[in-house]
């Protein structure tokens, strides 16, 4: 059996990398599919037309099949060590992890709205929304890594520092 958990960690990392890779790429389209309305009317038509494609191709090819790979190589490990179910950072971790997924929902809504036509996020907005992912990465990784509840404590004071340095960095950006 521990053979078999090690290749689905294996695999579970893997399609993380990947799940990841397609959230933070599909919001950047979201910014610039965004952009484009300040574009000239030809310029604009053809740029949203690209970037829905884009985004549809990116979402259904790469994100969401990821997150069903992560998803199930997760569920596999915990069938075969159910033990961690017991382990108090493994529920910190999950709960992460549901945020995770309303966080791939909405940005699936999100791509639906914009392939419509509906843009009810400023590009600012979209760049706020994008460290999103990146914040919520950061504590799943700590929560797996540190695995203490001390270590929590630190952990979150860190998030907090962390989140506040990603959106002051986002605002000078933009500015």
């Amino acid at each position: 059996m521990i053979a078999y958990y090690q290749y689905f960690l294996a695999i579970h990392i893997i399609f993380v990398v990947s799940w990841m890779a397609g959230l933070f790429y599909v919001v950047r389209l979201f910014i610039y599919h965004t952009e484009a309305n300040d574009k000239p009317e030809l310029e604009k038509n053809i740029l949203q037309k690209e970037f829905t494609k884009i985004e549809s191709r990116l979402w259904n090819i790469i994100t969401t099949p990821a997150m069903l790979l992560t998803i199930l190589a997760g569920a596999m490990m915990l069938f075969l060590n159910p033990g961690l179910l017991k382990a108090s950072w493994m529920h910190v971790k999950l709960g992460f992890i549901v945020l995770l997924l309303v966080y791939h929902f909405i940005c699936q809504h999100l791509m639906k709205q914009l392939r419509n036509g509906i843009f009810k996020l400023s590009s600012t907005q979209l760049r706020f929304w994008n460290e999103v992912a990146t914040i919520l990465l950061v504590a799943i990784v700590f929560t797996v890594i540190l695995k203490s509840a001390i270590d929590w404590l630190y952990g979150l004071v860190g998030l907090i520092v962390f989140s506040a340095v990603i959106m002051t960095a986002v605002k000078i950006y933009k500015y």
